[in-house]
């Protein structure tokens, strides 16, 4: 019944981060498919550049929603201080983690959208908001810094992520505090960069685009 649990947090958690949010105000608001303009992601970058600022804001801030939100459910459901897999003892906090994993990915790959979804950064970014928030917030001023000077989104990302992941590391080896803590960053942050790798080649290319360029 504990696995049971187990699975019906992961797979719930993929199917909140499936929403796509960004997919279906573009629908709403401009009756366009995001998916056919620009980048082709639904994320809050394509979202900026094809709806403009306060739907891009909005978009974030529903993508954000979907880790907390992924997070809290694991803890209401597990209800426990640990749940036992087989013959091991699984952390509450593991399963929250798991939950907020889940959710990035059903972000990127959502069921609802063909599998056409973002790149994860904002709810990665929901998802330690609920599990610590000092981590989200070190990594977000690193990707406003980041994306500000550079006028790179995707280089803002890739720095914020980043920086969420080495914050982590002295403070989990170091001050005590859940190891999981930097496991969700090394994994979660390594899922986000491998889906950058395409800005990344075009960043050392020199051919990517500004966040202000419009989409075409």
């Amino acid at each position: 019944m504990l696995v049971i649990e187990l699975l019906l947090v992961a797979i719930t958690a993929y199917l909140i981060g499936s929403i796509p949010f960004g997919y279906l105000i573009a629908r709403r608001k401009a009756n366009v498919d995001i998916t056919s303009i620009g980048s082709g992601r639904i994320g809050a970058t394509n979202v900026l550049r094809t709806l403009g600022r306060k739907m891009a804001i909005l978009v974030a801030g529903l993508d954000l929603l979907k880790g907390i939100t992924a997070v809290l459910l694991a803890g209401v459901v597990i209800g426990h201080n640990y749940i036992l897999v087989g013959d091991y003892h699984v952390s509450i906090l593991t399963a929250q983690v798991i939950a907020a994993l889940a959710a990035v990915i059903g972000h990127i790959f959502p069921i609802f959208n063909h599998f056409k979804g973002g790149r994860g950064v904002a709810t990665f970014f929901g998802g330690f908001i609920a599990l610590y928030p000092l981590a989200a917030i070190f990594g977000g001023e690193v990707f406003i810094i980041g994306a500000g000077l550079t006028g790179f989104a995707s280089l803002g990302s890739i720095a914020g992520v980043a920086g969420a992941y080495a914050v982590m590391i002295p403070l989990s080896l170091h001050s005590g505090l859940p190891i999981e803590y930097l496991f969700y960053s090394l994994i979660g942050s390594t899922i986000i960069v491998i889906m950058h790798r395409d800005n990344i080649q075009r960043l050392i290319a020199g051919k990517e685009r500004s966040f202000t360029e419009k989409a075409s």
